[in-house]
C-alpha cells in the first residue's frame, strides 16, 4: 500500500539480492512482518469505522461491490495487477514487495472477520483515527525494514524515475485516478478519506526516520 510521499536519505537504493545481504536480517524481517500485519489491521479498522477510506481502498471497496470476493482478496489481486506495471518500468520486486502484496490482504480479512462494525458514531471515529495512526506506524515499520517498496509505492517511484516528473505530481495523479474510479464503482468515500490524506504524510514523515534500519553494508 502507499504510505509516504518522500523517502528519507537513510533509505538505501538496493536491488533484491542486496536487500537480503545488507545486514541486520533478523531484526529487519521481524520489523517487516510486524509492519505488514499492523497495516492490514489498520485497514480493517478503517473499513469497520465506515467513515471513508484511503484512495486505493476506495477502489478496493468499489470492486467488492461488483465481485463476490472478500476485501482482502481484492487487495491481493490488485497488488499483482499493479506489479504488472513494474515490467515496463524495469523494476524488480523485493521480498517486502511480494510480502506486502500477500500479507496485508490476508490480515485485513482476518481483522474484518474478528472485529465487528460499531454502531456508535464516536466509536466509529475512534476506529477511523486509530486506523490512520496505526497505518502510519505500520508503513514506517515495513518501509524502514528496507526490503523494497510495496507494489503501489513502487509504481509511483518507478514512474517518477522514468518520467522525470515530481513525486507529488505522480502520486497525486495516481491517487486521484484510483479514487475517482473507486467512487464511480461505489467505494466508501467520506470524512476518513480526507483525514487520511491530510494526516498520513506528516505522520509517516515523522515516524519513518525513527524506524528505518541503518544498513552498514549499504553505506560502504
Amino acid at each position: 500500500m502507499t504510505a509516504t510521499l518522500e523517502a528519507p536519505r537513510v533509505l538505501a537504493a538496493l536491488n533484491p539480492i542486496q536487500q537480503l545481504q545488507a545486514g541486520k536480517l533478523p531484526r529487519r524481517l521481524v520489523q517487516l512482518y510486524v509492519g505488514l500485519t499492523l497495516y492490514g489491521a489498520s485497514m480493517g479498522l478503517m473499513i469497520q469505522g465506515n467513515l471513508g477510506l484511503d484512495p486505493w481502498d476506495v477502489l478496493h471497496s468499489g470492486i467488492t461491490k461488483h465481485l463476490d470476493v472478500s476485501f482482502g482478496t481484492v487487495v491481493i489481486a490488485m497488488s499483482f495487477v499493479v506489479l504488472l506495471g513494474w515490467i515496463p518500468l524495469r523494476q524488480w520486486p523485493g521480498l517486502g514487495t511480494i510480502s506486502n502484496a500477500i500479507v496485508i490482504g490476508l490480515v485485513t480479512d482476518l481483522t474484518l472477520s474478528t472485529v465487528d462494525r460499531p454502531d456508535a458514531l464516536w466509536l466509529r471515529i475512534v476506529f477511523m483515527l486509530s486506523g490512520i495512526v496505526v497505518n502510519a506506524l505500520a508503513g514506517a515499520l515495513y518501509i524502514g525494514a528496507q526490503f523494497g517498496p510495496g507494489p503501489r509505492d513502487g509504481l509511483m517511484t518507478g514512474l517518477v524515475r522514468r518520467t522525470g516528473l515530481s513525486v507529488r505530481l505522480v502520486r497525486t495523479t495516481l491517487e486521484v485516478t484510483v479514487l475517482a474510479i473507486g467512487w464511480l464503482l461505489g467505494g466508501v468515500l467520506g470524512f476518513g478519506t480526507v483525514a487520511y490524506a491530510l494526516a498520513i504524510g506528516p505522520l509517516v514523515h515523522f515516524l519513518l526516520p525513527i524506524f528505518t534500519v541503518r544498513l552498514p553494508a549499504a553505506t560502504k
